[in-house]
């Protein structure tokens, strides 16, 4: 029985120290980019705040087309009647539809591919200023590390700026516009944290289940060698009367401190490798029938292009003023028609530096102007937000079989919608049905759209996932440093585990 138990303990022994060896290095690579991530976020993007910044205000004066003209372009036989943009485009007043078709609305002629030079136009439009360096690097027929996530713009052509910041911009050939744009400092930081906390190395990540696979695999073995490791923790102490820390631990120098970060922090490893593991939603546990809410229940339907005969040039720069129109939008809420009016406070972007192309412009909420909505029919602007009792009665008529629990007008986040900065709009109206998986809605009313939907076992995903990894609990995620200070402390413990771990663990190979 002596003989088995101490083969069994053997055995915990040799496979803890074997998965410590293969998985070591990256689970410290684990650890330190996640200290790293609490800082930097994730991959290198160009925001909507930036985009519409950097976009040129849009010259109604020159419009000639009315949405309706523009959809129903005879030369195009894949035109549908669906609701597009307007924006400027190459200097003139465009229209952009879904699927990326643009008609300019002054005369009409569709935008065609790009060449290099009017893809450097483009460019040089996007920086508001001479850029006397601008140089081609390549074009882009496939996604390259900062343009995974881009794969509808392609092709792509990619330009070096030229300046201090080392900025380099793409544009897409078919948009006519620059869909991502980064700094030397974002692709250090990204190197830093995101790409090697996530595995997001271009060859490997455009392989997308070969990419799952490996991180998956990785994260089940690391949850296994935690759990052995908080098992040998217990194993291996020598019980002592009275207690002498000296004798119960049976490690001498690095290998001692190993075993104590191992039962201080072993069980918050634990978690985190599991938290991560189910980040990737190994085995589709949360892909259940979610209850669905079609747009149309709060929209009316799709809008009626006619219904916008005109823009008036002279009128809607000053419902937004000292802002500018950049984006117009056209919307049916509720069954009525209205131009959505995207501004911002720039009129161009020549003052501002473009290490802000990612940070979040809005702290605290998204900006009550940045969106204005105008009636189509009157241009009135619509100052307050739709009634709540009307969204539930859309609602109610379109789940008739559905029992209403509770709604609520939130104010601030709850625990199951928030986002760091204030990102997510406020407030919201939060509905809480009595179907089977007893969903949540999240409807902001200031345009009357779903912004978020919330089942029972996205929830608990919720909890297992982002409460076991970031600790994001209400009560002291917006109370920082004191956030932080509980997170390196455990990310840092973390980082001595598996580093001392990984140095022993090799010089032992190497003996």
């Amino acid at each position: 029985m002596n003989a088995a138990r101490q083969a069994a303990k053997r055995l915990l022994i040799l496979s803890h120290r074997w998965l410590g060896i293969v998985l070591g290095l990256m689970i410290v690579v684990w650890f330190a980019s996640g200290i790293a991530m609490m800082y930097v976020g994730g991959m290198p993007r160009l925001t909507p705040e930036a985009r519409l910044d950097h976009l040129p205000v849009l010259d109604l004066s020159r419009v000639r087309l009315t949405p309706a003209e523009a959809a129903a372009r005879p030369d195009d036989a894949d035109a549908t009647p669906v609701a597009p943009s307007l924006l400027m485009i190459q200097g003139r007043p465009a229209y952009r539809f879904p699927g990326g078709r643009t008609v300019f609305a002054d005369d009409g002629s569709l935008l065609a591919p790009l060449d290099e030079t009017a893809a450097a136009r483009v460019a040089q439009q996007f920086l508001h200023e001479p850029a006397p360096h601008l140089r081609l690097l390549q074009q882009l027929d496939a996604p390259d590390q900062w343009t995974l996530s881009l794969r509808r713009a392609l092709p792509l052509l990619k330009y070096a700026v030229g300046d201090a910041q080392g900025t380099q911009l793409y544009v897409s050939t078919q948009t006519a516009e620059v869909v991502q744009a980064t700094t030397r400092r974002d692709r250090t930081r990204a190197w830093i944290a995101t790409i090697p906390h996530w595995l997001y190395f271009s060859a490997l990540r455009q392989n997308q289940p070969l990419w799952y696979r490996i991180v998956v695999a990785l994260s089940a073995l690391a949850c296994v060698m935690a759990m052995l490791g908080l098992v040998l923790a217990f194993t291996q102490w020598r019980r002592t009367r009275p207690l002498d820390l000296g004798r119960a631990i049976p490690y001498r120098g690095g290998m001692r401190w190993h075993y104590i970060t191992g039962a201080l922090f072993g069980v918050f490893a634990l978690t985190w490798a599991f938290s991560g593991l189910l980040s990737m939603e190994p085995f589709a546990w949360t892909n259940v029938p979610e209850l669905r809410v079609h747009q149309d229940v709060l929209t009316g339907g799709p809008p009626e292009l006619a219904r916008y005969a005109g823009i008036d040039a002279t009128a809607l720069p000053t419902l937004v003023a000292p802002r500018f129109i950049k984006e117009i939008g056209f919307v049916r809420i509720h069954g009525e028609h209205y131009l959505s009016l995207r501004t911002s406070a720039q009129a161009d972007a020549r003052e501002l530096p473009l290490e802000r192309l990612h940070a979040p412009y809005v702290v605290g909420g998204r900006a009550q102007d940045d969106e204005v909505l105008v009636e189509a029919a009157t241009l009135a602007r619509r100052a307050q937000p739709f009634d709540s009792e009307a969204i539930l009665a859309r609602l109610r008529t379109a789940l008739p079989d559905v029992p209403f629990v509770a709604h609520e007008l939130l104010h601030d986040y709850d625990d199951y919608y928030y986002s760091r900065g204030g990102q997510m709009p406020l407030p919201v109206l939060r509905v809480k049905l009595g179907d089977p998986l007893r969903t949540w809605l999240y409807i902001d009313p200031r345009t009357s759209q779903l912004v978020a939907n919330v089942h029972r076992y996205s929830r608990v995903e919720r909890w297992l996932y982002n409460g076991l990894h970031s600790l994001d609990f209400r009560f002291w995620y917006a109370k920082r440093p004191l956030w932080d200070f509980v997170m390196l402390t455990l990310l840092l413990g973390g980082l001595a585990i598996s580093s001392l771990g990984l140095y022993y663990g090799i010089r032992r190979l190497v003996r």
